[in-house]
């Protein structure tokens, strides 16, 4: 049986390259008893489906509307004791040329730690690995989850990026 995470927490996925993560994900959470929460596009929550991923633990997000998710998050885990989001940084099971970092900027904003969880289809397992208190250094917070993901393989590796942050050309006018 894994260690549970902290009560209070953002759960990392990654890779995330099938669609066969979510169904991964939803049989850890049943079989480990962790009422994990996790993050998924607003479109998986219509129809008859919607109720049951909402049962699940899901949270539809629109990805689309410019509201303030991070925010919203913050606010969500200031007013629960127990609170354990999981979400894909990749943010699409596409090849993805940087994360998204919103996850990072919750659990600084919320003062949770991040638990790094993944899929590693090479080695048919999955699970929690290490928990990293976000310090503000992005950088070098990231460069410990890079060096944790380093032998881990998604479901099709050819749709597995490199995980970096997003760089901006701070000379563009």
């Amino acid at each position: 049986m894994p260690h549970p995470p902290p009560a209070r927490c953002v759960i990392i996925g990654a890779p995330h390259t099938s669609n066969w993560d979510l169904a991964l994900t939803l049989l850890f959470r049943l079989v480990s008893g962790f009422k994990l929460r996790w993050i998924g596009k607003h479109t998986l929550f219509s129809g008859p489906a919607g109720a049951l991923f909402r049962a699940l633990g899901g949270i539809p997000v629109d990805r689309r509307a410019r509201g303030n998710f991070v925010e919203q998050m913050v606010s969500a885990f200031r007013a629960h004791e127990s609170l354990q989001v999981a979400i894909v940084p990749e943010g699409t099971r596409r090849k993805a040329p940087y994360w998204k970092t919103g996850f990072y900027y919750i659990a600084l904003g919320a003062g949770v730690p991040i638990v790094l969880g993944y899929a590693d289809y090479r080695r048919r397992v999955v699970g929690l690995g290490p928990t990293i208190q976000p310090t503000g250094d992005i950088e070098a917070d990231f460069e410990s989850i890079r060096a944790f993901y380093a032998g881990i393989v998604g479901k099709h590796p050819e749709r597995q990026g490199v995980i970096q942050l997003r760089r901006v050309d701070s000379s563009a006018g």
